[in-house]
């Protein structure tokens, strides 16, 4: 068991310098491996459900930030003399 442990501690930081590409993958992965390890020791499938899961909510996220931000109108032109 602490093998295990000692093996998914490992994976979850050499996994952790990964660039943003996987926005939401290691937090949600953290939160399912917990909850499926708790719900009948479902870890993995768990912690894969919680990647898909984060980083869909991320992706959500990043599309409502940019459309909100191309909603705001320009700002008005100021002219010197």
């Amino acid at each position: 068991m602490k093998a295990l442990i000692a093996a998914a501690i490992i994976a979850t930081t050499s996994f952790a310098s990964i660039p943003a590409h996987a926005a939401g993958c290691v937090s949600g992965a953290a939160i399912g491996g917990v909850a499926g390890h708790v719900a009948g020791h479902h870890g993995l499938l768990g912690a894969a459900a919680g990647c898909a899961i984060g980083h869909h909510e991320a992706n959500k996220q990043k599309a409502q930030a940019s459309q909100a931000a191309s909603q705001q109108p320009a700002p008005a032109p100021t002219t010197t003399r």
